[in-house]
């Protein structure tokens, strides 16, 4: 469990890494921080494809030589990142991360059923998934950390070597897992059909949007609006990544009691420390308190939304499990893709209100929309 957990930790941190380096790596590659916004955006879209393609390519091939495979492929495509001479070279490496990044976090998904005994399945994949947000909200500063200290190609070399390690760890410590089930890519795509499936994956689309719009420019945006200095930006960073992570523990507490109301709750908070920023946020200990409410809310979104359509589909564990993934990465790339055009086009500020903007309609999407039952039914909760 702890190397499938290490796993989705580094995958997610591989994609979210530039989200910190933006500064440098545009002034490195000599493009401006919209285009260099992008190696985001691609590493979004090709997971968002690549995750439920690769779910149904794999067929009965044994998971953990699929996941192995994975992680090497992860680990050869950060290093290709920090060697990168120009921009073109380091947009290849992104989509080759992307391609290992939805392969592995669609298949680790399910796995805890197959790792633990049936008493430990809950807490097996609460670990599963905390590994995506702990990355989600910690690979950021820590990569900005390395990155102020030694220099961003540096963090992206940090970064394939951890998941070469952790390719190592999956072939030692993990089992054999030869395929139980078949994933077709058609019976994949009818999930769409289940009206509590489609309206969890729409709030993942709202939530993830709004989020990455904003956050793939914190860093100009704590510059220019904040007038936060080069040295503080990882610690304000951290503290955000460490009130991300006591988010995501404190809503999977809360989720056995409701599901729908946890997400009003989140897009709530969401909608409220973005769109505080620029009326509030204008000092260091402005911009700190927002970030806090900011990482606390986003810290919850990964675990609740899986939990959402774990329970709308109960039965298809690893589609609805890529779907979720896809939807997820299709998000990061809409939104780092918007923030980079509306930042270029009208300024930082304003992808702050692109982004409350849009968490404000996962609010109300999640309010009118078909929420699962606790038992995963497939009967609208009454929650």
């Amino acid at each position: 469990m702890a190397a499938v957990a290490a796993g989705t930790f580094t995958v997610v941190t591989s994609e979210m890494l530039p989200v910190g380096l933006l500064t440098p790596i545009s002034g490195s590659l000599e493009v401006s921080e919209g285009t260099a916004g992008l190696t985001l955006t691609v590493t979004g879209l090709v997971g968002a494809f690549s995750a439920p393609l690769i779910t149904a390519a794999v067929g009965r091939i044994d998971r953990r030589v699929v996941l192995c495979s994975l992680m090497v492929l992860v680990g050869a495509a950060n290093v290709l990142v920090a060697w990168s001479p120009h921009f073109a070279v380091m947009m290849v490496a992104r989509v080759l991360v992307g391609i290992g990044m939805g392969g592995v976090w669609a298949l680790a998904g399910g796995l805890a059923v197959r790792l633990v005994a049936a008493r430990s399945i809950g807490p097996a994949t609460s670990m599963i998934f905390s590994g995506i947000a702990v990355a989600s909200v910690g690979g950021v500063p820590a990569g900005a950390y390395i990155g102020e200290l030694a220099g961003w190609r540096e963090a992206f070399y940090a970064v394939g070597g951890l998941a070469l390690l952790v390719a190592a760890a999956m072939a030692v410590l993990l089992p054999p897992l030869p395929a139980q089930e078949v994933v077709a890519l058609g019976g994949v795509l009818r999930l769409f059909g289940n009206s509590r499936v489609a309206t969890g994956l729409a709030v993942v689309a709202l939530l993830v949007t709004g989020h990455f719009a904003p956050y793939t420019y914190v860093r100009p945006v704590l510059e220019e609006v904040s007038g936060v200095g080069a040295s503080m930006i990882g610690m304000l960073l951290l503290v955000y990544g460490l009130a991300g992570v006591t988010g995501n523990f404190a809503v999977g507490a809360r989720l056995d009691r409701s599901v729908r109301g946890t997400l009003l709750l989140i897009s709530g908070t969401l909608a409220a420390s973005v769109l505080l920023v620029p009326l509030l946020g204008l000092s260091v200990a402005g911009a700190a308190i927002l970030l806090v409410m900011w990482g606390l809310a986003y810290g919850g979104v990964s675990v609740s939304t899986q939990t959402w359509l774990a329970l709308a589909a109960p039965g298809t564990r690893e589609g609805v499990t890529s779907l979720f993934v896809g939807m997820f990465n299709g998000a990061i790339a809409l939104g780092a893709f918007a923030g980079g055009r509306v930042a270029d086009g009208l300024g930082t500020r304003s992808v702050l209100w692109l982004g409350g903007a849009l968490a404000v309609g996962a609010l109300l999407m999640t309010s009118l929309g078909h929420a699962p039952s606790p038992r995963g039914s497939g009967t609208e909760a009454a929650d």
